[in-house]
């Protein structure tokens, strides 16, 4: 049976990292890559006996990549110090490292967990992401902040979910991840020279709403439903905003593919 590691990254995670890395003591071994964090999630996560590391924090795809890069196991599983794992997760995980492993990465679902309920239209849920996976075989990429694990190989579904705590409550969804991420993707959308900024401004905002709201069924959410994807709506329009702004307030020039790194979502 493959051993299999762990791979958290943290910053600032007091009030998350102690449930995150209990959850994961099936696994050889827990690493934490923690950005310099100024509160105890440092010593919380050693205290549990995962190996600590600070590492100065290169943006979401790179210090990811670092933390896998410190396993000491081939086979790793990833997860975000505001994430669980389920007891299901964790015996599906165990069932596939002890039948072998078929496949280069195995899909998890995220059960999103807002507002005191678990989000379960909307494209929250779900949410599908490979998190288990051969690291000699798969690297996290794509474009900040949207990351993701790619494989060399076929993937796997483990057919069960990693809970993921995602805001302590609106104000929290906004200030830590709406404006921060929207940052990041207006400064990546620079980056790459998108153009069309004002169409997307104008008619993004409500197909994202109607998207989330009707297509994908979050009305059956209630209201949770309706203030998921008006936010979403407002995430949107609020990038776009941002991109506007960098062109034609700041005069700043894009084109350059150069991958964008802010601090992390908690700093």
């Amino acid at each position: 049976m493959p051993r299999v590691s762990a791979c958290v990254i943290a910053g600032n995670e007091e009030a998350n990292i102690e449930a995150c890395v209990r959850s994961l003591a099936f696994c050889d071994e827990v690493v934490v890559v923690d950005s310099h964090s100024k509160d105890r999630t440092r010593e919380i996560a050693s205290g549990l006996g995962a190996r600590v590391i600070e590492h100065d924090w290169e943006g979401h795809i790179a210090q990811k990549n670092f933390a896998v890069d410190q396993a000491k196991n081939d086979w790793v599983l990833c997860v975000d110090a505001d994430e669980r794992v389920t007891p299901e997760l964790r015996e599906a995980v165990l069932r596939v490292l002890q039948a072998e492993p078929t496949c280069a990465g195995y899909e998890v679902h995220r059960r999103n967990i807002y507002l005191g309920r678990w989000i379960k239209h909307g494209g929250w849920y779900p949410d599908a992401k490979v998190r288990l996976f051969d690291r000699r075989r798969g690297r996290w990429g794509g474009v900040n902040p949207h990351d993701h694990v790619q494989v060399d190989g076929p993937t796997g579904s483990l057919g069960a979910d990693v809970e993921h705590l995602s805001y302590r409550d609106i104000s929290h969804h906004v200030t830590k991840s709406i404006d921060f991420f929207s940052t990041i993707s207006a400064r990546e959308k620079l980056a790459r020279g998108q153009g069309g900024v004002a169409v997307q401004l104008l008619l993004g905002p409500p197909w994202k709403f109607f998207k989330m709201f009707f297509l994908r069924a979050g009305f059956l959410d209630g209201w949770r439903g309706f203030i998921v994807a008006s936010l979403g709506a407002f995430f949107v329009f609020l990038k776009y905003a941002k991109l506007w702004e960098l062109i034609h307030v700041k005069g700043e020039r894009g084109g350059t593919n150069e991958p964008v790194v802010y601090g992390p979502r908690n700093a």
